[in-house]
């Protein structure tokens, strides 16, 4: 996509510049920003984040300005009616005099919230093609120089998203799912820490939150099926997320939402993150450390158990993310059932693990012997505390 944007070293002239396509083009933005209160209209917030995507965090544009082209501008909304220039003269002017976001921050003992328009300035005409986008200066820092706790996601994972509870839940989902990517690789979590960004879990009440959805829709059905179903439809059709839910109930009111993430294998493409050399790093630690635990695996009596009792086939051995999978996340909770059992203990589950399963679970071999000792585990420790 072009975009028009400043010389820092000739200060008025304007160059055009072709910066990376759009599928590699991403957003980066402060963790306080995902989680803050947008409050604007599905298209201004959309702007906001096609803008945002503009930004070089390495070299930030002077004054707080990029220029955007009208043509692609239409093109990302897929704006095509002979109305496109009074849609988008109405988007900026709710932008600018009614969009802000309200973010909450935790500082010292208590939080601050923080009330911001995010772009102020916007300035174009009817007789050329640029579009002037300032931010304001105090968003800035949610923007750029982000050392830890930021998020970043391809922008073209929300041009087809047409509703603003997909945009905003799309955001969360990506802020978890970043973090999940980023403890399996560098470590320094728990497993089930690391497993939990990948299966996050929100209150129902913080999800009205950051939705603006706390005076509408007070029947959680209702709630339910104009939030949730419709933003997860959306999720699920048009970026790399596959995401379904759990509902918690406390009492008889669901309390939280548990939300599982898989990414889709044919849209796994990372290639707006190529030029990303911590992303480059990142991913050789991760291959490295994927085949010790493939090495580990093989060299494990409960590779030898688990083939026993038909629970892997020799074709699994061949999977390297199943034996990495088995190896980081299932075999350190066969070795707590054992420290409690023995290893009989181990075998006596195996059996029953097997006995029980289903022809859908050998897709998911990992995550099905997971699950299975993840509801095991409790009920041992709790009748060896009677």
């Amino acid at each position: 996509m072009p975009i028009i944007s400043k010389n820092n070293k000739e200060k008025n002239k304007k160059v055009i510049s072709t910066l990376n396509e759009l599928e590699k083009r991403k957003v980066v933005e402060h963790n306080s920003l995902i989680t803050s209160i947008a409050k604007m209209q599905k298209t201004a917030l959309k702007m906001f984040e096609l803008a945002v995507s503009c930004i070089d965090t390495e070299n930030p544009p002077k004054d707080n300005i990029i220029y955007l082209s009208k043509k692609e501008l239409f093109s990302f909304f897929d704006v095509s009616s002979t109305s496109k220039h009074t849609r988008f003269k109405e988007a900026i002017e709710f932008m600018q005099k009614q969009a802000f976001f309200q973010i909450k921050e935790e500082k010292n003992k208590g939080y601050e919230m923080t009330s911001i328009v995010p772009i102020p300035t916007v300035k174009w005409n009817s007789y050329n093609d640029d579009v002037m986008i300032q931010f304001n200066q105090f968003i800035m820092p949610y923007l750029i120089d982000l050392k830890a706790e930021f998020t970043q996601y391809k922008i073209s994972e929300l041009k087809e998203l047409n509703s603003k509870y997909s945009l905003i839940l799309y955001r969360w989902l990506s802020m978890n799912y970043n973090q999940y990517e980023h403890y399996s690789v560098k470590g320094g979590r728990r497993v089930e820490q690391v497993e939990s960004y990948r299966s996050p879990s929100i209150s129902v009440n913080e999800l009205r939150e950051i939705t603006d959805t706390v005076n509408e829709y007070p029947r959680f059905d209702n709630f339910e099926r104009r939030v949730l179903k419709i933003a997860l439809k959306e999720i699920n059709a048009h970026t790399s997320f596959n995401v379904t839910y759990d509902k918690i109930k406390k009492g008889r009111n669901i309390d939280s939402i548990v939300f599982h993430i898989e990414k889709k294998r044919k849209s796994d493409d990372n290639s707006y993150k190529l030029e990303d050399k911590v992303y480059q790093d990142d991913k050789a630690r991760k291959a490295e450390t994927e085949d010790q635990l493939v090495l580990q695996a093989m060299d494990s009596p409960y590779t030898k158990l688990l083939m026993e009792h038909f629970l892997l086939s020799y074709l699994d051995l061949t999977d390297k993310k199943i034996l990495a999978g088995l190896q980081a996340h299932v075999y350190p909770l066969y070795d707590e059932l054992k420290d409690l059992r023995g290893l009989n203990g181990v075998k006596d589950h195996l059996s029953y693990v097997a006995s029980k399963q289903e022809a859908y679970s050998k897709r998911n071999v990992a995550k099905y012997l997971k699950k299975a000792i993840e509801q095991y585990l409790p009920t041992v420790k709790r009748q060896d505390l009677s």
